[in-house]
């Protein structure tokens, strides 16, 4: 069976891909233009990457202006055509619309790469209009060729709401390159570089969180690490010391942040892995949002012991996580203090080996491909 080329679009900025969901659409397309052809047409405030394989074409207008895309639907259809382009993917459900006309002009089938249900995302955004963009989303993907969504607890969530079908609707994860545990002397070395870096005792044990800190989750995570955590930990005297990573964060967040000696924020780093591998333990007091956490799965490809509530560790099954990752209750803050102090980089035991079968970049565009090829 023959592999279809592919055109995207993308109503929003993922070059230079930085955060997760940059990464998400990055590595997904990196890895199955190995195996066809892909052309990703992207928002206009995109930088075009080198060295990629697919082409990248940023003239599209963000989803915030996504009707003025009209302008560009035939564009578009040609640009189909000339290409030889066998079917049309969206990620998220922001442009679905305009999929949907392209499929009327070119018959081409058009496949909605959704990351999270967005309508609740943006109902715990706030937004006053997330039941009118519900509204859309259900017609967008029930209208669509194929969905791909993100978790199980989303695809389950789509189909009981939404009355899709399982047969439109395939779980496609997040992915990582790892294929193997990082062994136990790295993550030391790591460890103790961390510890001279920043001038601290050997006892100290060490926590990271990191993501995008202008998304709301996040922010609410961090209300949570400093108005929960902090004090019961500081009840019990432990030597501790939680790294923040991550862009975006406010001028006022960063100034409440640095005036607590056991917080570091580090802001934006490159180098993300040193604090991956050198920490004790990776926190996830995330409650709001959907879809997987992207930071968790790099956090288990790492070999990182992991504690998240248990709406935030969605998409990570069970049997791929072993002792790696436990979950707590939500809201139970408590109890995800008690687990941090029970965390030792000494008690060692690795991210089981079904971790990286499952969530292997290769074996995921594979999976991708087998429900491609039947549309």
């Amino acid at each position: 069976m023959t592999t279809p080329s592919v055109l995207v679009l993308v109503s929003y900025k993922v070059f230079p891909a930085e955060m997760g969901g940059q990464k998400c659409v990055a590595a997904f397309y990196r890895h199955l233009a190995s195996k066809t052809k892909v052309i990703l047409v992207v928002a206009k405030e995109n930088d075009v990457p080198e060295n990629e394989p697919f082409q990248v074409l940023p003239f599209l207008y963000n989803h915030w202006w996504g009707i003025l895309n009209l302008r560009y639907l035939y564009k578009l259809v040609q640009l189909i055509k000339e290409q030889g382009i066998d079917l049309v993917m969206v990620e998220h459900s922001y442009l679905g619309w305009l999929g949907l006309l392209l499929r009327w002009f070119t018959q081409k089938p058009v496949v909605i790469r959704s990351h999270n249900i967005e309508a609740l995302r943006f109902r715990d955004l706030q937004r006053s209009w997330w039941r009118l963009y519900e509204w859309y989303e259900q017609r967008v993907h029930r209208k669509a060729n194929h969905n791909f969504f993100i978790t199980e607890e989303d695809k389950t969530w789509a189909t009981r709401h939404w009355q899709l079908t399982d047969n439109t609707c395939t779980v496609i994860s997040y992915g990582t390159d790892i294929m193997q545990p990082i062994s136990f002397d790295e993550r030391k070395k790591s460890r103790e570089q961390l510890i001279t870096l920043h001038g601290l005792q050997p006892s100290t044990k060490l926590f990271l969180f990191n993501g995008t800190l202008d998304y709301l989750p996040n922010i609410d995570a961090l209300r949570i690490i400093i108005t929960e955590l902090v004090p019961i930990l500081q009840s019990v005297q432990l030597n501790f010391r939680i790294f923040i990573c991550g862009k975006g964060l406010s001028e006022q967040w960063e100034g409440v942040l640095r005036s607590y000696s056991e917080l570091i924020y580090e802001g934006f780093v490159k180098d993300i892995d040193l604090y991956f591998n050198g920490a004790d333990g990776f926190i996830n007091p995330v409650t709001l949002g959907g879809g997987i956490k992207i930071k968790l799965v790099e956090a288990l490809a790492h070999n990182q012991a992991a504690i998240s509530t248990r709406s935030g560790a969605h998409g990570i099954p069970g049997e791929t996580s072993g002792d790696r990752l436990l979950r707590v209750e939500d809201y139970d803050w408590q109890a995800f203090a008690k687990s941090m102090t029970r965390l030792d980089i000494h008690q060692y035991s690795n991210t089981p080996a079904a971790f990286y079968a499952h969530f292997n970049w290769e074996a995921i565009v594979q999976k991708a491909l087998l429900s491609l090829q039947t549309l």
